[in-house]
């Protein structure tokens, strides 16, 4: 059994404060890493040339999604630059079959659009 009981002197110092340096910025991305800003201009620079491609303006809002999965998704990856433009050429050829597939469906469905009205 312990008799004996050690002590440890303590001092405390008075509270003190400090203040953050505030840093001032143009743009939100000044933040982010190169890499990510790398990314982006991959992605736009992709995009930009599959939209140059396109009238259609429900093909121009999935290409659009598949930029933004394809970059979420290889983000993920260790090799996210590398990946991006396979994954996004296989996600665009992807929405432009669902367009072309709604297309198809629209054209069929028409005669009976025009029998409802």
């Amino acid at each position: 059994m312990k008799t004996r009981n050690n002590t440890v002197p303590t001092e405390f110092a008075e509270n003190t404060r400090f203040t953050p340096p505030i840093v001032a910025t143009t743009t939100p991305a000044a933040f982010r890493g190169a890499l990510d800003n790398e990314l982006d201009r991959l992605k736009e620079k992709l995009l930009a040339a599959e939209l140059a491609r396109t009238t259609n303006l429900d093909a121009n809002i999935l290409l659009r999604r598949a930029a933004n999965d394809a970059v979420a998704l290889v983000w993920l990856t260790p090799f996210p630059l590398l990946l991006l433009p396979a994954l996004f050429d296989e996600k665009a050829r992807a929405a432009r079959r669902a367009t072309g597939r709604q297309a198809l469906i629209r054209e069929r469905t028409s005669d009976l659009l025009a029998l409802a009205e």
